[in-house]
């Protein structure tokens, strides 16, 4: 005997995982500003721009992944939304690690 067949209900799977990117990019934007702020506590030198530099350019990484992705969630039917490719989750992840990198560097 054969089960019928469903068709797939994403319920609200799709809306919490764009709610997470979203609160991920809050998080890492709270984290870059924080750190361009110790970054520059002690007056502007060369090392503190290049750290400031570098928090941004990693905030901006991590935001274009995070956008594309909340994009792709939002245009997604029925049949769910495609997996996130290895190039663009490596993305996130490197931008993540190398952020919380900064932030260690910037502590000690």
């Amino acid at each position: 005997m054969t089960e019928p067949t469903r068709e797939r209900d994403p319920g609200l799977q799709p809306e919490r995982t764009r709610l997470a990117w979203r609160r991920t990019t809050l998080s890492g934007t709270v984290a870059a500003v924080l750190a361009a702020k110790a970054a520059l506590h002690g007056g502007l030198t060369v090392a503190s721009v290049v750290v400031c530099a570098v928090c941004c350019a990693l905030w901006l990484g991590f935001l274009a992944v995070a956008h594309r992705r909340i994009r792709v969630l939002a245009a997604s039917g029925t049949d769910g939304p495609p997996a996130l490719t290895p190039r663009h989750a490596t993305a996130a992840t490197l931008c993540t690690v190398a952020l919380a990198v900064c932030a260690v560097a910037l502590v000690f």
